[in-house]
């Protein structure tokens, strides 16, 4: 399984080809999965893949939540220069900042990410990402039917890109409101699918590297809680009725996304090793952040350097 991705991957960077130049007729597609602060594990993932000059062996990058983040950032090319921002407690301060419940605001600001920190601090290259032949695709959770939605035909301007990434980040509860899209609204794209899998193999993706977030040996998703019924349920039915559904059959999606994973016939799963720190969902403490980007980075550098001639 994991060998035909790297054949794959060594024979497109000893060519140099790119997408539309091609001498095979693989879709080679990077899937990167979300869960907020655990993207940070993701996020390292990425800075290997853009210091090993790998990113033009892929056709397209598939990214939920956190990890439509990381897209955008490796699309662009500023994986490795922005990678301070997972510890910069600055940014991650004002973006996650539990204390803001009390005065009933979202905990996490996506608008502040998106829109200040992405424009004014660390500048995003949007115009890269769009010109890039490497395909961009954000995914969101549709409010109203649950179903998980690719934004790839919104994002066709800095605007479309901005409102796409923060759809993808929507969390319930944590993040506010849904974010409008075209006309629908959208929250966090991990409620319908976490792990991009699903829709890259829909739209005919052929060769996976999936950048994971959880460790192997980390216990299977639950079903909601009882008193997250109770709470979660409320939000939902005011403003997302729709997502209830595969919120509540979460343990039952997640299980579905690692069947398809283990048995597609060429899959590399990229993964934190096990011993690594458990990441929260809103985690921002400068040395755990710092050691998953790292944690991050390395793992995938293990696992695609082979993939190049000289890795250096």
């Amino acid at each position: 399984m994991t060998e035909a991705v790297r054949q794959v991957l060594r024979a497109r960077a000893r060519q140099g080809s790119t997408p539309g130049n091609r001498s095979d007729d693989a879709r080679v597609a990077l899937v990167i999965e979300g869960g907020s602060s655990r993207g940070a594990y993701s996020s390292g993932m990425t800075i290997a893949i853009e210091q090993l000059g790998l990113l033009p062996a892929f056709d397209a990058v598939y990214g939920s939540s956190a990890g439509a983040l990381s897209a955008a950032w490796l699309l662009c090319g500023r994986a490795e220069s922005t990678q301070h921002a997972w510890w910069d407690q600055l940014i991650m301060g004002t973006t996650i900042n539990p204390r803001r419940v009390l005065r009933r605001q979202p905990v996490v600001d996506t608008g502040f990410l998106v829109n200040t920190v992405y424009t004014e601090i660390l500048p995003m290259g949007f115009r890269e990402i769009l010109d890039n032949p490497v395909e961009f695709h954000p995914l969101a959770t549709d409010a109203l039917t649950g179903e998980s939605v690719d934004l790839r035909g919104h994002a066709r301007d800095q605007a479309g890109i901005q409102a796409a990434l923060r759809a993808s980040t929507a969390m319930p509860l944590l993040a506010g409101e849904p974010i409008m899209v075209g006309g629908r609204a959208y929250v966090d794209a991990g409620v319908s699918e976490s792990v991009p899998i699903r829709t890259a193999l829909a739209q005919h993706a052929t060769h996976v590297v999936a950048l994971r977030t959880r460790r192997g040996d980390e216990p299977a998703a639950t079903p909601p809680s009882g008193g997250e019924r109770l709470v979660a349920g409320r939000w939902f039915a005011r403003h997302a009725p729709g997502a209830m559904d595969p919120w509540l059959r979460r343990d039952v999606l997640k299980a579905e996304e690692e069947h398809l994973l283990a048995t597609h016939p060429a899959t590399l799963q990229i993964r934190p090793p096990v011993g690594s720190p458990n990441i929260g969902r809103t985690e921002r403490r400068p040395r755990l952040m710092r050691a998953a980007v790292d944690t991050g980075r390395q793992a995938a550098w293990n696992e695609l350097a082979p993939c190049v001639k000289d890795p250096g």
